[in-house]
């Protein structure tokens, strides 16, 4: 597949560069919380708190902004998402204790809520099926990116000019995508003038996945009991899980446990999203490439996500039991790494679950659902370091339930549960 040379390039490069800002942003608390826990005396509860507050705005708004995606197209929704979370942003930079950054955190996750699901829609309009995982990939590669880049710029910013200002800085940064964003992108690949017809063509002639039922309205409470999107949502929260266990509580660890200086912190932490990046952008070429291969879609997308996601959950039980600092460090780098593998594969499910005209709707359902585990997750590791004095158990916990995560879907998640034809009626 050759993207050079076509406009979606663009589109796929914005998406990529908002996924990117948005984990920047979404991590820049994680590297600053030990200057923020310096000037607030918080304890590890607290901390735990807020880590999980963010997520009480995103889980709600994963959903909805997803929803109203469907209704009122990707451009606009990912304009308004991007200009609030970086306001959010800002804000962050005026709190002055614990209950000022937790509402400040809440109204910062519903302005990152729709991010996601919004960009699988975009990927769904402006890409045809046989690209969409690579597309799901490159552009969600964004995050592990943007974790990278947050702990040494965040880290500099905060060393040099102050916490507060870091969090300025981010949100200026986001405002200018949100602007760019509005002038670059339509809601479809046909009203955009830059679109040959060559490749206008070559988007449509791919693009159902999944057909709506002749002269059937599907409802959304059906397309979100789907089983596959139900399942994966579940899923996803196993997986989500660890990944906010990594994103919230990972820099705390290596200053609290392992002893290394503030600004070691910020640049080892960056090691393992490293490999996350190139986890995320190896998953969907490599989902894309095993379709190719053997044609069967499902299979595709779950050799690749049940397979990472087992050896990552391992790999995270392990990390909290090692002594070195570097062997933990190791060990994490190989779990994000293969955790990212298998990330693409939840979007590309979705997409072949339900009818394009409800991507939204069903990727924002089970992006929320997934998302409740970053208001658990956080607070839950944040009480059990403060119970038993060590981050071992929470280690522990995390990499469990990445392994009920895999085997969920790997047992309930077959690809026959789709919203395809309308259901026979009855007969008397």
């Amino acid at each position: 597949m050759k993207f050079r040379g076509q406009y979606r390039t663009i589109i796929l490069a914005m998406l990529l560069l908002a996924t990117v800002i948005n984990y920047i942003d979404r991590s820049a608390l994680s590297i600053a919380m030990p200057f923020v826990t310096r000037d607030f005396h918080l304890t590890a509860g607290e901390k735990g708190i807020i880590f999980g507050a963010f997520s009480i705005g995103y889980a709600v708004f994963n959903f909805l902004g997803g929803y109203l995606a469907d209704r009122f197209g990707g451009r606009r929704v990912l304009t308004v998402s991007m200009a609030g979370w970086s306001i959010a942003c800002g804000l962050t930079a005026a709190v002055s204790g614990f209950w000022s950054m937790l509402l400040v955190r809440i109204a910062f996750g519903m302005g990152e809520g729709p991010n996601a699901s919004t960009a699988n829609k975009v990927v769904n309009t402006w890409f045809p099926l046989g690209e969409r995982a690579t597309a799901a990939g490159i552009s969600q590669a964004g995050g592990p990116i943007g974790g990278a880049l947050a702990g040494p710029v965040v880290g500099f910013l905060a060393l040099s000019f102050g916490w507060r200002a870091a969090f300025l800085v981010m949100a200026l940064l986001g405002i200018t995508w949100a602007i760019m964003w509005r002038f670059l992108a339509t809601e479809t690949p046909a009203q955009h003038p830059r679109v040959n017809k060559a490749e206008l063509s070559h988007i449509e002639s791919g693009q159902e996945a999944v057909k709506a039922p002749t002269g059937q309205k599907v409802s959304i409470r059906e397309v979100i009991t789907t089983r596959a999107v139900l399942t994966t949502g579940i899923s996803l929260f196993c997986y989500n899980y660890i990944l906010f266990f990594f994103i919230t509580w990972f820099p705390s660890y290596l200053v609290d446990a392992k002893n290394i200086s503030l600004k070691d912190m910020s640049l080892v932490s960056s090691l393992p999203w490293i490999t996350g990046a190139i986890g995320f952008l190896s998953g969907g070429f490599l989902v894309d490439a095993i379709y190719r291969r053997t044609g069967k879609r499902m299979f595709s997308r779950k050799v690749v996500l049940v397979t990472s996601l087992l050896i990552a959950a391992a790999c995270i039980a392990l990390t909290g039991v090692v002594d070195s600092v570097w062997t933990a460090v190791g060990v994490m780098t190989v779990a994000i790494g293969l955790l990212m593998l298998a990330a693409p594969a939840y979007w590309a499910i979705i997409q072949d679950s339900v009818p394009r005209h409800q991507v939204g709707t069903a990727s924002g359902f089970m992006h929320g659902l997934a998302n409740c585990s970053g208001i658990v997750g956080p607070a839950i590791t944040g009480m059990l370091i403060q119970t038993t004095g060590n981050y071992a158990s929470a280690f522990v916990l995390a990499g469990a339930v990445g392994l009920v995560g895999s085997l969920i879907l790997a047992w309930f998640v077959d690809g026959t549960d789709r919203v395809l034809e309308p259901k026979p009626a009855s007969v008397c």
